[in-house]
């Protein structure tokens, strides 16, 4: 069920509107998790709940390991170092919608739905469309996204865009590339998961990842070309129809908010682990105040107005949950006679 917190002033029962409280709560808790039920952010991102005003997010480093020490050896000291960090401070975020006396008393059904049904469309389409466009401008290399008037932090922990061709190390190592210029294909889905799979940490410890999920925007032709590689059992592009290892692996999130922020003529695609990204916090969505709900009396107006109050926020921290192809400014994934 959506966490929404309802309060009302005693008055309110006491008017013209007392009859439509209820109804109005259930017309917004209905909806809510009608979205919450079709939302691809809560896939994308980490959703968190904090009771402060911000929250860190940070790695460690891992162990060494064991060492063969022998009969009555002594314990090696094995330590882990942190690794860099990321700081996401809450938002402030707000909306009302009222409900005149003459609606009421005329008995207009449709219109004392239409308003409730429109500001919890708002509030989930704000939260969705918050977390695309962050996306949106890593994809196109961008340390920042603009929303709604304000520039929301689009770079990972180590200061750079979550996408770039070259991701520090904190402790030791190379640095590390997870945005590539090939469109997508059987043969760059393969190497970009084999990319992934060598991800390593920021002491060059192997870090684990496993791709498991395919990210796009509604696009005809990248949607054509996913489910043409992994929907088959066999080879889509070998003449001897040899078999396709890419299939059956791969959960395929078509998010259409990412359309309207990504730069027109590009077909950027996104590999995840997603469950990487929930241990480690990839990509981050934080709730410190749930949608709070106030119902009041307006002694100007007399209408029933509806006022909602809610923080939260939304960045990255670890970039080796992710990796884009597609994207202009990014490397070669190297597929020989591509």
């Amino acid at each position: 069920m959506a966490n929404i917190t309802f309060s009302e002033n005693s008055n309110v029962n006491d008017s013209i509107y007392g009859k439509s409280q209820a109804p109005i709560r259930m017309l917004i808790e209905d909806r809510a998790e009608s979205f919450e039920e079709k939302s691809v952010l809560n896939e994308v991102f980490l959703m968190d709940e904090s009771k402060h005003w911000a929250e860190k997010y940070t790695s460690l480093t891992a162990m060494d390991g064991f060492d063969p020490v022998g009969e009555n050896g002594a314990y090696p000291n094995d330590g882990m170092e942190e690794g860099f960090s990321k700081t996401l401070e809450h938002i402030t975020w707000k909306n009302s919608f009222a409900i005149s006396r003459e609606i009421m008393e005329d008995g207009k059904a449709l219109d004392l739905k239409k308003k409730p049904l429109g500001f919890v469309k708002a509030y989930y389409r704000t939260r969705e469309n918050l977390g695309a466009s962050l996306l949106a401008a890593a994809l196109g290399g961008d340390s920042y996204a603009e929303f709604r008037g304000k520039r929301f932090d689009a770079t990972a922990a180590d200061g750079l865009s979550l996408f770039h061709e070259a991701h520090k190390a904190k402790v030791k190592g190379a640095t590390q590339c997870n945005a590539f210029s090939d469109a997508f294909s059987a043969d760059a889905l393969a190497y970009l998961e084999a990319r992934m799979q060598n991800f390593r940490g920021d002491n060059m410890d192997l870090v684990n990842v496993v791709p498991n999920t395919i990210i796009i925007p509604n696009d005809a032709a990248l949607k054509k070309a996913v489910f043409a590689a992994i929907g088959a059992d066999r080879d889509p592009v070998s003449a001897n129809n040899g078999y396709n290892y890419v299939f059956g692996r791969w959960n395929v999130l078509i998010w259409n908010y990412l359309n309207q922020y990504l730069a027109a003529g590009t077909s950027p695609w996104i590999l995840a682990d997603l469950d990487y990204n929930e241990e480690y916090g990839g990509a981050v969505f934080t709730d410190r105040t749930p949608l709070d709900v106030r119902s009041t009396i307006d002694e100007n107006t007399d209408a029933n107005v509806w006022r909602g109050y809610a923080r939260f926020t939304a960045g990255f921290n670890d970039w080796r949950a992710f990796a884009a192809g597609g994207v202009p400014y990014g490397q070669s994934l190297g597929i020989p006679n591509s």
